[in-house]
């Protein structure tokens, strides 16, 4: 069987290299290791590194070099709307609390069609009216959160050959910097330093 190994992103798929169409829900789009069949009838093994999020308008590589495009089917859904932007951000907010899938657009929200969705919208004062249409919900990367969880000590200061560490105990030395401290510069909890300034 055919196996399709790579993505191509909507830009850079060229319409004569197009040898069919698979219709696929939101679930559907972020799958690897499938079996799949376009809708002209080409049969394809989905085998991707790893799971990929693919949009309307992507396509996937096949061995032999063709291109079959990927389209989001229709899905029910709940269009959130609010009666102003302020209200809308704050029930986008809980919506995330919850770790849902969101599409976001300027006049409304998006979600999957849950009763339990429907009601903290509703709780919120926004209207949730039941659609058809394609799932596009804003991507999560759950390791990347934005943060630098590394502490670096990064002064230019001279420790006279010893080792030391910053675990919460009093250093009875100075540290000879030469770097003036700003304000905002802080070393992490526990860190007491004896500077001789």
């Amino acid at each position: 069987m055919l196996r399709a190994t790579a993505v191509v992103r909507k830009p850079a798929v060229r319409a004569d290299r197009v040898a069919d169409t698979v219709t696929l829900h939101h679930e559907g789009r972020q799958s690897r290791g499938v079996v799949l069949k376009g809708e002209g009838g080409l049969e394809f093994l989905l085998d991707l590194d790893k799971a990929t999020a693919l949009k309307d308008g992507d396509a996937v590589k096949l061995e032999d070099g063709r291109l079959v495009r990927v389209q989001a089917a229709l899905q029910p859904l709940l269009e959130v709307k609010a009666e102003n932007p302020l209200r809308l951000m704050r029930v986008a907010y809980q919506i995330g609390n919850r770790h849902a899938a969101a599409e976001v657009t300027a006049e409304a929200l998006y979600i999957e069609d849950d009763a339990a969705l429907a009601e903290l919208v509703r709780g919120q004062g926004c209207t949730a009216t039941r659609i058809m249409r394609p799932f596009q919900p804003e991507r999560i990367d759950e390791h990347d959160c934005g943060h630098d969880h590394h502490h670096h000590h990064d002064h230019s200061h001279d420790h006279n050959g010893h080792v030391h560490d910053h675990a919460g105990h009093d250093h009875g030395h100075t540290h000879a910097h030469d770097h003036a401290h700003e304000p905002e510069h802080r070393h992490g909890p526990g860190c007491k330093h004896h500077h001789g300034h």
